[in-house]
C-alpha cells in the first residue's frame, strides 16, 4: 500500500524550518547525483590493522561457539528465517527478491524505486534484511573459531554477488541510511574475523570493487544523513557505520573527515536519544538494544583504531547499561514496550544466545557489574570479541546507582516487584519521540505483568509496520494495550503509521516503589490527558504478602463509553465466568494459576484471534502473530466511581 498525499502533508507540518531546508537540500541532491557518478579514488598501499588481539577466539565459550557453528552450517545448507517468513534460497540468494509475497523489487535508480509500495516492491524489510550481511558475519565467525575455509569462500562469493548485483545508487539498497551503516559495520566485522584466510586481502583491500562499495557507502552517509523528525535510530546507525568504516577502512582522502563528522553525530545523537536515567528516549525497548549494540560496537573500532572518543559517549552507553540491568525480570526479559522489528548492530551468534543477557556480559566486561545486577546465565561470542577491543571503561568518579532503580521518572517508567517473581511494569511517561512521535504505541497508563518471566498481562508487541494497515493499527493502538479506551478512539489520534497530532501527556502522580519482593506494597499511580475533556487517572498497588496486584482506573469527565481491555499472555489459559477469570499455564513443567476479578460495572467478553477488526492478537517477533486470550470489559464511566481489577497469584 503507497503512502497518501495526506500522509506527506502531515509529515512536513512535523517539520522545523532547518529539517525543511535540510530535506530541500537532500532532494537537489538526488537529482544531481542522478547523472554525476564519481569514481571511488586510487587507493594504493591499504593495509588492514583492527584485527583482534592475540588470543581473542581462544576465549570464546565452547557451547557459544557451538551454537554459532549450527547456525552457520545451516546457512551453509541455505537454509534462514527473517520475520517469521523461511527461506531455503541462501546458497544463492536474489538480493531483489521478497520471499514473503514473492515479488521482486524494480531495477532503476534507488531514489526512483516506491520502496514503501508492498504492491510494487514487496515487503522491504525481507528485502533489506538479507542485504545487512549480518548472515555473513556469523559465517565470518565460524570461519574464525574453526579455521574451516569453506565458510570464508561462500562469505566471499556473497559479497561478490552483492556487489555486482547493487553497483552504487542502482536498487532498493541504496535508499535508506539506516541500511548503509549496519552494512558497513558487517564488512567491518566480516574483514576483521576472515583475517587469517589467504583470500581476504583480495577480497577487500586489494579488490577494486569492494573499495568502490565502501566509498560510496560512505559517499552516500556524508550526504544524506537522517534529519530532524528522523533521527532517531536510525542516525545512530549511520553514525556508527561510517565511523567504523572511517576507523577499519580509513584508506580513501576523505577517510579522516568522515570519521570525525561521524563521530560528533555519534556523540550528539546518542545523547539526545538517551534519557538522562539511561533509557532510550524512543521508548522502545528493542531500539533501547539496538542503540547500545550499535554504540558499543563504534566504541570498539576507536579503540581498536587509537582514535580518542568523547568521554560522554561512554558515560551514555554505561548509563544505558546500568538502566537495562534495572528494568530486565528473574529471566533477563526486558519489557515489551513500543516498536520493534528484531533489528540488531552486530550479529556473531547462533541461534538460542539470549540478547539481552549477551548485552549484560559485555556491560560486565566493559563497565563492571554493580552489586544489584541481575545475575546473567548462559554465553554468547559477541562478548569476548567486543571485551578484547574495548578498553576497560574506568568510572572516574561517574556516579552509579547504588540499588536496583525501580522508577525513571524522564522516561515514565516504573518497575514493581513481588515475592514469586511477579514483575510489573507500569507507563507513564512521554509518548514517543520527536515531532513524529517516532516507534510510540498509543499505551499511556497500560501495565505488563510477568510471572517468573510467563507473559500474564501481555503487551501485544509489534506484528508490521506499512504495509497491513488494519494490522498496524491494532498492534499500537490503545484497545491493543492493558489500559482503558475511550468512546472507541485511541488516546492519540493517528495519521498513518505515525502518531502525528496532539500527542497524550501523562503524569505520574505518586511512586512508592520499593521492591515489595520481601513484603509491604508497592504503588504507583498516574494520569493522562490523551481524551479530548476525560483525564484518565490509573492506580496500582503491588502487595506481597498476599501476592495481590490491584489496578485501579477513575475517568474524570464528561461521561464516556469504556473498553477496558487485559491482554493475556499466549502460554495463559483463561475460564471466563461473569467477572472472574481464572488463569492457568505451566512453567518449568510446573503447573501455577492465577484469579482475575474484574471490574462488575462493565460486561466482559473473552476475545482470541478475531481479524475482522482484529483483536485477541500477540506478536513475539516482528512479521509474527499469534491467537490470545483478550478480555475485553465495556461499559460507562460518569466520574462516580472506579474501576477496580484484582489479579491474585496463588501459591
Amino acid at each position: 500500500m503507497s503512502m497518501s498525499a495526506g500522509w506527506y502533508v502531515r509529515r512536513l507540518s512535523r517539520m522545523g524550518p532547518r529539517e525543511v531546508g535540510g530535506r530541500a537540500g537532500d532532494a537537489v541532491r538526488r537529482r544531481l547525483w542522478r547523472s554525476a557518478r564519481p569514481d571511488c579514488p586510487g587507493v594504493t598501499g591499504a593495509r588492514f590493522t583492527a584485527v583482534l588481539p592475540a588470543g581473542t577466539i581462544a576465549a570464546i565459550p565452547p557451547d557459544a561457539a557451538k551454537r554459532l557453528i549450527a547456525e552457520a552450517d545451516r546457512l551453509m545448507y541455505g537454509h534462514a528465517e527473517y520475520f517469521g517468513v523461511v527461506r531455503d534460497d541462501l546458497d544463492d540468494p536474489d538480493w531483489w527478491y521478497d520471499p514473503k509475497t514473492g515479488r521482486r523489487a524494480p531495477w532503476g535508480y534507488a531514489f526512483d524505486v516506491p520502496y514503501r509500495n508492498e504492491d510494487a516492491v514487496g515487503d522491504i524489510k525481507q528485502i533489506w534484511e538479507l542485504s545487512r550481511h549480518q548472515y555473513l558475519t556469523v559465517l565470518a565467525a565460524a570461519y574464525a573459531i574453526t579455521g574451516n575455509e569453506q565458510y570464508a569462500e561462500r562469505v566471499a562469493a556473497h559479497l561478490r554477488s552483492w556487489w555486482t548485483a547493487n553497483p552504487p545508487l542502482r536498487g532498493v539498497h541504496w535508499i535508506s541510511g539506516i541500511e548503509l551503516g549496519i552494512r558497513l559495520l558487517s564488512w567491518v566485522w566480516i574483514r576483521r574475523l576472515l583475517d587469517g584466510w589467504p583470500g581476504v586481502t583480495g577480497l577487500f583491500e586489494g579488490n577494486p570493487v569492494a573499495l568502490n562499495q565502501i566509498w560510496h557507502h560512505q559517499r552516500w552517509l556524508a550526504a544524506f544523513p537522517s534529519r530532524g523528525s528522523s533521527a532517531n535510530n536510525h542516525v545512530i546507525a549511520e553514525a556508527a557505520g561510517q565511523f567504523a568504516a572511517a576507523c577499519a577502512f580509513g584508506w580513501f582522502p576523505s577517510s579522516a573527515r568522515w570519521r570525525a563528522d561521524a563521530l560528533r553525530s555519534l556523540e550528539r545523537h546518542l545523547r539526545s536519544n538517551t534519557f538522562g536515567s539511561g533509557l532510550n528516549r524512543e521508548l522502545a525497548t528493542e531500539y533501547h538494544g539496538l542503540v547500545l549494540e550499535l554504540g558499543l560496537a563504534a566504541v570498539a573500532e576507536a579503540d581498536a583504531a587509537g582514535v580518542p572518543v568523547p568521554a560522554s559517549i561512554r558515560l551514555v552507553l554505561l548509563r544505558m547499561t546500568d538502566a537495562l540491568a534495572a528494568v530486565v525480570d528473574n529471566r533477563s526479559r526486558p519489557p515489551r514496550q513500543g516498536d520493534a522489528d528484531d533489528g540488531h548492530g552486530l550479529v556473531v551468534d547462533g541461534a538460542g544466545t539470549d540478547r539481552w543477557a549477551s548485552l549484560l556480559a559485555t556491560g560486565d566486561a566493559v563497565f563492571g557489574r554493580l552489586a544489584w545486577w541481575p545475575a546473567v546465565t548462559g554465553t554468547d561470542v559477541r562478548t569476548p570479541l567486543l571485551a578484547a577491543l574495548i578498553r576497560p571503561y574506568t568510572t572516574g568518579g561517574t556516579a552509579r546507582p547504588a540499588s536496583r532503580p525501580a522508577h525513571f521518572a524522564d522516561a515514565g517508567m516504573t518497575i514493581l516487584r513481588g515475592p514469586g517473581e511477579i514483575w510489573c511494569r507500569c507507563d507513564g511517561g512521554p509518548h514517543g519521540f520527536l515531532s513524529i512521535a517516532a516507534h510510540a504505541h498509543a499505551d499511556a497508563l497500560s501495565v505488563e505483568v510477568r510471572h517468573d518471566g510467563v507473559d500474564v498481562l501481555a503487551d501485544p508487541g509489534t506484528y508490521c509496520y506499512h504495509g497491513q494497515p488494519e494490522w498496524r493499527q491494532y498492534f499500537r493502538s490503545t484497545l491493543g494495550h492493558n489500559t482503558l479506551q475511550l468512546d472507541g478512539g485511541d488516546q492519540s489520534v493517528s495519521g498513518g503509521p505515525f502518531l502525528w497530532t496532539r500527542q497524550a501527556r501523562s503524569r505520574v502522580l505518586v511512586t512508592d516503589t520499593a521492591d515489595a519482593s520481601g513484603g509491604g506494597t508497592a504503588r504507583w499511580s498516574a494520569e493522562h490527558d490523551g481524551y479530548q475533556r476525560s483525564v484518565h487517572r490509573r492506580r496500582v498497588e503491588l502487595t506481597a504478602e498476599s501476592q495481590e496486584l490491584r489496578v485501579v482506573d477513575e475517568v474524570r469527565g464528561d461521561r464516556r463509553a469504556v473498553r477496558l481491555a487485559f491482554h493475556l499472555g499466549p502460554a495463559i489459559t483463561a475460564d471466563l465466568v461473569g467477572n472472574r477469570a481464572v488463569l492457568t499455564w505451566t512453567r518449568d513443567g510446573e503447573d501455577r494459576s492465577a484469579a482475575l476479578d474484574l471490574p462488575g460495572q462493565l460486561f466482559w467478553r473473552a476475545h482470541r484471534g478475531e481479524s475482522d477488526p482484529p483483536l485477541g492478537w500477540y506478536s513475539a517477533g516482528f512479521g509474527r502473530k499469534e491467537p490470545t486470550t483478550t478480555l475485553v470489559g465495556t461499559g460507562f464511566a460518569d466520574g462516580a466511581e472506579g474501576f477496580t481489577t484484582v489479579l491474585k497469584f496463588r501459591g
